[in-house]
């Protein structure tokens, strides 16, 4: 699994796409940051993140969609499922490459909370927690974005995918049915601002990245065993 993490983390460096969800990422960040902290005085750190949240239905998918449909493109699939690895290993470490990477983008925006230091004193606590939630997040949406992918070889289609998943998810659940508006994961999420770590929260953010894992291993196991 580590070989695969080395080799997904090389390709983001090495490939426009990590550079444009980087950039992308912090262009946002530091637009939210002006907008939802600068301007109103605000030392809520966790602001920035609320509304950051919003926008990762549409820029993680740059992370998620090549993870496999670019394999099944380019026709090396068949060496990656051919090698002597398993298909747990090879997803897990497509999932974690591209969690990883999040991460590291999450980690740049630390600049926004020591500006805001300088000029206030924010609630470490408080943003700890809501960091945490949106790792939680950004994790549950990656795991989506890889399942989507390993439904079809056309990138563009895994991308659409994920971001109608992503907004069913987030604002079709409560006009479906109320009783689902709880399961929402912008939802979810939002109840990390107040700075207490919820387990109920914690447990179905997990739940649905364990699901959709589970799912990319079942879809790509099958398709190993028609090779």
């Amino acid at each position: 699994m580590g070989a695969i993490i080395k080799k997904e983390l090389k390709a983001y460096f090495l490939s426009p796409i990590g550079y444009v969800f980087i950039g992308l990422f912090l262009l946002m960040a530091s637009l939210l940051f002006y907008a939802d902290v600068l301007v109103t005085g605000s030392t809520m750190f966790s602001n920035m993140f609320y509304s950051l949240s919003t926008v990762l239905i549409m820029i993680v998918p740059l992370l998620t969609m090549r993870m496999f449909s670019e394999e099944r493109k380019d026709g090396t699939e068949q060496l990656l499922l051919t090698a002597p690895r398993s298909v747990t290993s090879i997803v897990l470490g497509k999932f974690f490459a591209g969690l990883i990477f999040f991460i590291i983008a999450v980690a740049l925006t630390a600049i926004y909370y020591i500006i805001l230091m300088f000029l206030g004193n924010p609630n470490i606590k408080t943003s700890l927690v809501t960091v945490l939630g949106f790792i939680l997040l950004g994790a549950a949406l990656i795991s989506f974005g890889m399942f989507a992918s390993s439904l079809t070889e056309n990138q563009v289609i895994a991308a659409i995918i994920s971001i109608a998943f992503y907004i069913i998810t987030w604002i079709g659940a409560p006009y479906i049915s109320t009783s689902l508006e709880p399961l929402g994961l912008m939802d979810m999420f939002n109840r990390f601002a107040n700075g207490q770590i919820a387990c109920t929260e914690v447990v179905a953010f997990l739940s649905y990245t364990v699901l959709f894992v589970l799912l990319t291993i079942i879809v790509i196991q099958r398709r190993k065993s028609v090779k």
